[in-house]
């Protein structure tokens, strides 16, 4: 009598094997409905004209418009458009001889997330292939900079200022790919928490403004640089991210060097005491993230998202930004005399 085998190993007899009614998969027809949604987007150039339609100062574009976004004929855009109109992504209107499109109502929020969040992410994460140096590693260095700080910030307290160090340490650990400027960068966001932490103790009657955007790492750095290239030390100038990237991206960088800000420029987390400490609050699609509070100025400009961008696109939303500036200091300072600033 042969003996038949198997290759499913036997069950454990303690083993729990009930599968748990807690948890619910999604349903098939709403997996499909969302497949083929993911599926229409997963294009290249769909998702540049989506990013071109979001970042529109009226939401919306014709296909003469849009065809712009890369060499491709008309026909070929207006069937990239009619793949996503036909998943529900893309509304569209005839005005005349051309058709205007936009994103829908409904699912604004979502291809903003799409492109403002995750595609910035997914590319950090290709390039995230790092070790991180330990809090307790850096014991004594941290030390050093209370120690240093706490000089500076007599009033604030030595487990204050030691808190906040560490805090900053941990929170630029979170997400930095580069371990060699971490206690540098922790110093400097400290400093800089300390001192939106007494400003309101202080007779600082220059205005403050706080930038910011998903990742930290194009929009807002290259904002506040420019700012900080035409205000001086006439204005107090942060910037920060609800969901900081790992490094700066490589294609604001050159801009930034331009303008003298690279050596200070890194990803950094948005606070509550620079959202206090501001008068005017800058959002730039980081949707409701940033706090709400009374007495602050709030401006939400729509502008490109360079990690997805051209050289030639990086150089055109820096443009646009620079233009912003101008016009926001034309209201802060409007004895200052400012002009576009050079480009690199």
């Amino acid at each position: 009598m042969s003996t038949l085998s198997t290759d499913r190993p036997a069950t454990p007899p303690d083993a729990d094997c009930t599968p748990t009614t807690e948890a619910h998969a999604m349903g098939a027809e709403a997996a499909g409905r969302v497949a083929a949604i993911l599926k229409a987007l997963a294009d290249p150039l769909r998702l540049r004209m989506l990013s071109y339609l979001t970042t529109s100062p009226t939401g919306e574009a014709c296909v003469c418009d849009i065809a712009t976004v890369a060499d491709v004929t008309q026909p070929t855009v207006s069937h990239h458009l009619k793949v996503l109109k036909d998943v529900g992504v893309l509304a569209s209107e005839r005005r005349g001889t051309w058709v205007h499109y936009r994103v829908e109502p409904d699912l604004r929020g979502a291809v903003t997330t799409l492109l403002d969040a995750f595609a910035p992410a997914a590319l950090d994460t290709a390039a995230r292939d790092r070790g991180r140096v330990g809090l307790t590693d850096s014991d004594a260095v941290l030390d050093r900079v209370t120690a240093r700080l706490v000089t500076e910030f007599p009033d604030a307290g030595h487990d204050t200022v030691q808190q906040l160090v560490r805090g900053s340490y941990t929170a630029l650990a979170r997400s930095a790919s580069i371990t060699t400027h971490l206690v540098v960068n922790a110093e400097r966001f400290a400093r800089q928490r300390l001192a939106d932490r007494a400003r309101a103790d202080t007779a600082d009657a220059r205005p403050q403004v706080l930038f910011v955007c998903v990742a930290n790492a194009g929009r807002s750095q290259l904002a506040a640089a420019l700012m900080q290239h035409h205000a001086g030390d006439r204005v107090v100038v942060r910037s920060a991210g609800s969901a900081p990237a790992a490094d700066v991206h490589a294609g604001v960088l050159p801009a930034l060097v331009a303008l003298g800000a690279d050596d200070a420029a890194f990803p950094k987390p948005l606070t509550d005491d620079a959202v206090r400490a501001a008068d005017v609050v800058i959002t730039m699609g980081c949707g409701d993230t940033c706090p709400i509070l009374p007495g602050k100025r709030y401006e939400d400009w729509v502008v490109g998202d360079p990690a997805l961008a051209s050289p030639a696109g990086v150089a055109a939303i820096r443009d646009e930004i620079d233009r912003r500036v101008r016009g926001l200091l034309a209201d802060l300072l409007p004895d200052l005399p400012t002009t576009p600033a050079a480009r690199s």
